[in-house]
This record gives structure tokens, sequence and C-alpha cells, in this order.
């Protein structure tokens, strides 16, 4: 059944009311942002994707259908836009770039002190990171469901309709990203 607050505030927003759409926003942000931040790992790239999908909301509420889940149609856009960073990206490698979802986390925190302390100690464990840097390899095609799967929680179905893709097509690439990530880890864990 569709959420019938979304649909509510859609069409209030749609006729011009800005608080609902204030609302709509503060309901979806945080959940755009972490999407965006864990398909790119990258906290600045993750906040123009919010800004990015909001805007483009804003002007398409009238393309949106209200059989449809909200949310559906929201995470569609937003992993749309990482797709298409990922797929504009070039290699990059920099200390200053952050690591991790926890703030201060950087490369040079990662490098070997001088005089080993406590407040030296690399904030992640380094499990995490070699899973960090497994999701960060995976072809886009299979992180985008490797993240809707695992990290936001969604139903195959939710990401077939997130994806416009075929719930066949989501099992299959599930299972391949799997095997990516397994055989990317098999001798690193």
């Amino acid at each position: 059944m569709v959420d019938n607050l979304d649909v509510r505030l859609a069409k209030l927003a749609r006729k011009g009311d800005q608080r609902a759409f204030a609302e709509l926003l503060e309901l979806y942000k945080d959940k755009i942002f972490h999407l965006a931040y864990r398909m790119l790992y990258n906290r600045h790239e993750a906040e123009d994707v919010v800004q990015e999908t909001f805007l483009r909301v804003y002007k398409n509420l009238d393309r949106y259908d209200e059989k449809q889940k909200f949310s559906t149609w929201v995470y569609r856009i937003a992993t749309n836009l990482c797709i298409d960073r990922l797929r504009k990206r070039k290699p990059s490698y920099s200390l200053d770039a952050e690591m991790s979802e926890q703030e201060g986390t950087d490369g040079y925190s990662m490098l070997p002190s001088q005089d080993p302390s406590v407040e030296s100690e690399v904030l992640l464990s380094e499990t995490q990171q070699i899973i960090h840097q497994a999701m960060a390899t995976l072809p886009a095609k299979y992180k985008s469901i490797m993240i809707l799967r695992y990290i936001q929680d969604l139903s195959l179905q939710e990401i077939s309709d997130v994806l416009d893709l075929p719930v066949t097509t989501i099992k299959t690439r599930v299972h391949r990203g799997r095997e990516f990530l397994r055989k990317k880890l098999e001798y690193k864990l």
C-alpha cells in the first residue's frame, strides 16, 4: 500500500505548498544522504546528490505517479544521480578524503605514527576498512543494488521499482555482487 502521508504531501507540494515540500525534504534528506554516501564514499558529493535530488523532485512533482511509493521515486532519482557521478568519476586518491562515516577519519589517520598513542589509532577496525574498500570497487550496477539491499534494507521488489529492472535481474545482480565481494575478501578476511 502506498504511504498516504507521502502522497498527501506530494499532492500539496504539487499545488505549491512550500511547507509540504519542506516536510518531504525533512523525511528523506538523511536517507538520501546515507544512500549517496554509501555509493560515492564522499561527503561533499553525497551532499550535492541530496540537493540535486530534491531539485529534480521539485521540478518534476507533476510527473510523480501517485500509484507508486514516493520513496521509490525519490530513491530512483538519487540512485541514478549517483550512478551518473560514478561513471564520470576518474580514480583519485587523496589523503584528505574521508574514509568512513565517522568524522575525522581520513588517509592521514591511516599512516603509521612516529610515536604510537591512543589518539593516533585508526578509528575503523581493519575488517571494516577492508569491506569498505571492497564495496568501493564494485561496478556501479552491482554497487547500487548491494547498497539498496544491504545498507538501505530494501526488498528485492522495492529495488526493482527503484531501478526499473525486473526482480530476476535484481536477484542475479545481488548474487553476482556477493560473489564479487566474496572473491575480493576471500584472502583478506
